[in-house]
């Protein structure tokens, strides 16, 4: 936001010197970006928050100095003379499309005369960087950059019909704006239109069809409140940015819109000549009483450290525009100002009676008030999930939210409906809210082997968005992970982060059919009878569909179970003293048996004495087992803690497992 230093002048005085000024107002939070001199005036550059749209007008900042100063604030009054016949018979005014257009208004001044502005009022547009076009246009410039609300003038003869109907744009339907361009409109986008056509996008840019010229007249005045996320749609879908969308977009003052129409007529009869019409014609609803707000005294010190006398308190919030300020039992209550949307809590309060006061004043080793913090359990696990991938040799990944509506489709195991889209795309192609983490790992995958960074084995623990019924979306704490490793790999890597998070209930396997993994190696996984999440191999054609060359394995989980089932109360056993003897195993088993059945088998035929087992490999061989038929070789740990085993003891529990494995499974021991 560029101000004048001779325009500030206008609304408080000025008894500082430029450095000092621009010094004060940085500290109080706008911060200073440079100052040009431009003939006799200083253009001062300073950086507005996104929450302070109330400074993106003189009016603001000359608000801002004169609480800073302690110094009167003037702010003109707009009243002008009116006659001739009410604007209620010469324009009508209507909205269709509430949620877009919370007000609009309309004034009328006839009979004016289109000529150049003065000079006052040109040079301090040409300060700013604004084109200087004629004295109509620019009083409207001169009066969006005074108090921040953009307005737009039409010439009122080129409205079809008289008529200002505020309505959602058609499908299809196109735009001529005064920069002389044609604009395909599209649902959602607010549009000012005539009895005939658009004239204006509301918020955006007036219409070539009805713009001010030298032939102009009479004028119509539209003073109006947009919805700032529809502003900031149409605005970057058209690549259309102007002062006024950049103000829209952050919300105006709703109280300031009527101050804001009349302010121009006031200023288009004192410089244009014209007639201002009786009264004004307003479309929409009025804004909502703002709640009172109560600051404790006592949390001052509480939160800054200081104390600051209730005088000072009560003097900074009603010179920054609070209404009904009443200081009682230690309490200030008070209604925030129309044009301060930020303020909403207490601490918003405590934050501006910080500024104003000045941080400068708050001892830099003053004695706050602090409470020990503590890890929550999910920060916990998290610590752990992810000290247990880098072990792994994973390194940790972070992709967008917004991912390409095919990478929705291609994996998309927690939810059949359609993704949420977005209307303007954060990236290229990237219009829907990820579903997975898979697709987005795969890419990344992708980038690295078209660099050659090899091994890449990648994680990332993040949201993903389940669209619901009604409402907002499911936003599911996700661990997904791609690795260049096989199935039996990746399964490693869950039964370790289950032994790492000492989660109680074994993992079960059931069937899946997911189209991105291969047929065969994917599998379901599950725990406690729930869905933990999803294992396989990449399948050849969703290799192609991703552009990877090397075979490919995923796992996708859900980290709120983990969390859920997760113990992390530290344990200890003590080691056994004594040694290990190990079994070697070889079952042939019908092609339907799973391995997980198997472990669980022997697992409970083994007892305490089973320290670890392993899954070695798998074979085929139809020719000497069968068709149908497969060989799965195993190896078993056995230990005592309180005496050394004998290999007829070892025996003895191999012989349990191979024949519940037997009975269970059908399953033959191969010697």
């Amino acid at each position: 936001m560029i101000v004048s230093w001779n325009w500030l002048r206008d609304y408080v005085d000025l008894d500082m010197e430029p450095a000092e000024l621009t010094r004060r107002l940085a500290m109080a939070g706008l911060n200073h970006e440079a100052t040009t001199a431009i003939g006799d005036d200083l253009a001062i550059d300073l950086e507005v928050t996104s929450n302070r749209p109330d400074c993106l007008g003189h009016v603001g900042v000359a608000r801002e100095i004169a609480v800073l100063w302690r110094v009167p604030l003037r702010v003109p009054d707009p009243t002008y003379p009116q006659a001739g016949s009410p604007v209620s018979d010469l324009v009508q005014v209507s909205i269709t499309c509430p949620s877009l257009c919370y007000r609009y208004t309309a004034r009328v001044v006839r009979g004016v005369r289109i000529g150049p502005s003065p000079a006052w009022l040109a040079n301090r547009l040409r300060t700013l960087g604004l084109s200087v076009i004629n004295n109509v246009v620019d009083i409207s410039n001169y009066v969006m950059m005074e108090c921040g609300q953009p307005l737009h003038v039409f010439d009122l003869h080129r409205l079809a019909g008289q008529k200002i109907i505020v309505r959602e744009a058609l499908p299809g339907e196109q735009f001529a704006a005064i920069d002389h361009r044609a604009y395909p409109l599209e649902p959602g986008m607010c549009v000012i239109a005539d009895a005939e056509r658009p004239v204006a996008l509301g918020g955006v840019m007036g219409g070539v069809d009805s713009e001010v010229s030298s032939g102009t007249t009479d004028l119509l005045i539209e003073a109006a409140e947009f919805a700032p996320l529809s502003i900031r749609t149409t605005a970057r879908k058209l690549g259309l940015h102007s002062p006024s969308s950049y103000r829209f977009e952050r919300g105006v003052d709703s109280l300031g819109v009527d101050w804001a129409s009349r302010r121009c007529c006031q200023l288009i009869a004192r410089l244009a000549g014209g007639q201002c019409a009786p009264g004004v014609v307003e479309a929409g609803t009025p804004q909502a009483t703002r709640p009172i707000i109560t600051l404790r005294l006592s949390q001052l010190p509480r939160v800054l450290g200081i104390d600051i006398p209730p005088e000072e308190v009560e003097f900074i919030l009603t010179a920054l525009g609070a209404d009904a300020v009443a200081l009682h039992a230690g309490r200030v209550h008070l209604t925030p100002p129309s044009w301060r949307r930020d303020w909403t809590r207490e601490i918003d309060l405590i934050e501006e009676v910080a500024r104003i006061h000045g941080y400068d004043k708050i001892p830099e080793d003053v004695g706050v008030p602090m409470a020990p913090s503590h890890r929550t359990h999910a920060d916990r696990v998290l610590e752990k999930v992810r000290l247990a991938m880098t072990a792994s040799g994973f390194d940790e990944a972070m992709t967008a939210s917004v991912v390409p509506r095919p990478w929705c489709s291609a994996f998309s195991p927690w939810s059949e409906a359609e993704p949420l889209r977005a209307d303007v795309p954060m990236l290229k192609g990237a219009d829907s809210l990820r579903k997975s983490l898979v697709p987005s790992l795969l890419e990344a995958r992708r980038i690295n082997e078209s660099v050659a960074n090899d091994p890449i084995e990648l994680f990332e623990t993040a949201r993903i968005y389940l669209p619901q019924p009604a409402g907002l979306p499911y936003e599911q704490w996700t661990l997904a992970a791609t690795g260049g490793g096989d199935f039996h790999a990746l399964k490693g890597i869950v039964e370790t982060l289950l032994d790492v998070l000492r989660i109680a209930p074994p993992l079960a396997v059931a069937a899946s059919t997911q189209p991105l993994l291969d047929c065969v190696t994917q599998t379901r996984l599950e725990l406690a009878g729930r869905c933990l999440g999803y294992l396989g191999q990449v399948s050849g054609e969703a290799l192609r569909q991703f552009g990877l060359r090397n075979p490919t394995s995923v796992l996708e989980l859900n980290l709120e179970l983990l969390c859920e089932l997760a113990n992390l109360a530290p344990q200890q056993r003590p080691l056994s003293e004594y040694p290990a003897i190990a079994r070697d195993m070889n079952l042939i088993v019908d092609e339907s048996v799973r391995w997980a059945q198997l472990a669980s088998s022997i697992r409970t035929a083994a007892g305490p004495l089973l320290e670890t087992l392993e899954f070695r490999e798998v074979y085929r061989d139809p020719r000497k087992d069968g068709d149908g038929k497969k060989r799965l070789l195993f190896s078993c740990t056995l230990r005592s803690s309180d005496r050394t085993l004998t290999n007829e003891e070892a025996d003895a529990v191999r012989d349990r497992i191979v024949q519940a494995c037997g009975q269970q499974h059908q399953a033959v021991l191969l010697s």
